[in-house]
């Protein structure tokens, strides 16, 4: 029998990183479709009052909160990358793993934002262009993490570890004479 904890697979850390890519690129192919046919502050209805497209540049973090402190926002969001790709090569359940690779990417993708879009350097603003009715205007990074807040609770609810349980050795020793 043995009680060592498996190890972290090379192959599930690069489902974690592709995953990872793969939201950069949504997010920030649609925040280039955005920039290119949407005017600033100009309200696209696309279900009625309930979802619109309107391109805005935001400085702070959710619903425009902290617009003055971006540089904070910057670092936070540096120190978050780094955990999550740390913390997701330790994991070995294939759950956890895609969700933190979805949740590594809507966070690097905020960090590319905050460090190299305008104004400057690491006071970046971040694309927002989907409206959801009066409340807020978000983008593909948002909706990645927010589905991503959701689902670890429902991991956790679960009971889904973020580590395997040790294998066990169904081999029984033969008996001694």
């Amino acid at each position: 029998m043995t009680d060592a904890a498996p190890r972290p697979s090379h192959r599930l850390y690069a489902v974690t990183i592709g995953l990872a890519l793969l939201v950069i690129l949504a997010d920030q192919g649609s925040k280039f479709w955005a920039e290119a046919n949407l005017e600033v502050g100009k309200s696209v209805p696309i279900i009625g009052d309930l979802l619109r497209f309107q391109l805005i540049y935001n400085p702070g973090a959710a619903f425009s909160i902290g617009t003055g402190f971006t540089w904070i926002f910057t670092i936070v969001a540096a120190i978050a990358v780094v955990a999550i790709a740390v913390f997701a090569w330790r994991v070995t359940s294939r759950a956890w793993s895609i969700l933190l690779g979805l949740l590594l990417g809507g966070a690097a993708t905020h960090l590319g934002d905050r460090l190299f879009r305008e104004p400057s350097f690491a006071q970046g603003h971040v694309v927002d262009f989907i409206g959801y009715g009066n409340l807020f205007i978000g983008n593909v990074a948002d909706i990645v993490i927010v589905g991503c807040g959701v689902a670890g609770v429902i991991l956790m609810a679960r009971g889904i570890p973020f580590r395997a349980k040790p294998a066990v050795d169904l081999v029984e020793a033969e008996p001694a004479e």
